[in-house]
């Protein structure tokens, strides 16, 4: 089963808690994979992880940075699609244009062109223990990106996005999702959890109708799709309700474990 983190693993407070835990546990028990898919780096995933006992292992899984990269919890790399130098200065050019807070984000670093640091960057950083670098864009080509972030209050950021034109042009190279109402995320064209999870799952030897996905946000959808089980969260957009096979409690009264008592115990 594929889990996301944010507004569906965790709960508003961004901690698990006991019986989602438990239910878990029990799964593992069974021989089910829990794969955590998340729009994070490894790094704000690795606490997860230890509290559920599935970090630093071979043959446990883990799809980070929205789908552009599969590994196991060991380290050892399945898939990786960063963006390329020439399409992240494509980005920072138009968040300069539109006024956006931008950063871009490598395996283990934050990087902004930003001399005022957005609140967001900040916010991402401590969420997932990376730290901030100042750099500007020419001074980046040497850095291995794996995806690029608009960040901004919600109003700012819908606003810019009602005019959809300037991002529809870098759409041969790369795909936008929104993963919170603040974030809007630049990944390499192919990117996303759903084609993670296909290539996680030809090598595992794992059919789609074998695999149940939760979620609640937009960078979901495409996991929810695939899935034979997708599972909206009662806290979920629209978009991903409509999408699911059914809905499950919201991420404060434990929706994944609900999910996995009813569906897979």
């Amino acid at each position: 089963m594929a889990i996301d983190i944010d507004g569906t693993l965790v709960n508003s407070q961004k901690k698990l808690t006991e019986r989602v835990k438990q239910a878990i546990t029990q799964a593992k028990k069974r021989n089910i994979k829990v794969v955590i898919c998340t729009g994070r780096p490894i790094s704000g995933v690795r606490e997860l992880l230890k509290e559920l006992e599935l970090d630093d292992q071979a043959e446990q899984y883990v799809v980070c940075f929205g789908g552009a990269v599969v590994q196991t919890t060991s380290g050892k790399i399945i898939s990786s699609q960063p963006i390329t130098y020439q399409d992240y200065l494509k980005l920072e050019k138009l968040a300069r244009k539109l006024n956006l807070h931008f950063h871009a984000i490598s395996e283990d670093r934050i990087y902004t062109a930003n001399k005022d640091i957005g609140y967001y960057t900040v916010y991402e950083s401590t969420l997932v223990s990376l730290g901030i670098s100042y750099r500007t864009p020419n001074e980046m080509s040497h850095v291995n990106l794996i995806k690029a972030m608009f960040i901004d209050d919600q109003a700012i950021l819908d606003q810019a996005l009602s005019n959809w034109e300037p991002f529809s042009k870098m759409e041969a190279n790369l795909v936008f999702t929104k993963s919170a109402p603040f974030y809007l995320e630049a990944n390499a064209k192919g990117v996303n959890k759903g084609n993670a999870l296909s290539k996680l799952g030809t090598v595992l030897g794992i059919k789609p109708d074998e695999i149940m996905a939760i979620g609640d946000e937009q960078n979901d959808l495409s996991m929810i799709k695939f899935a034979g089980l997708g599972v909206a969260m009662e806290n979920a957009i629209p978009q991903i309700k409509e999408a699911a096979s059914v809905t499950t409690a919201d991420n404060d009264h434990d929706g994944v474990a609900e999910a996995i008592e009813k569906y897979v115990l």
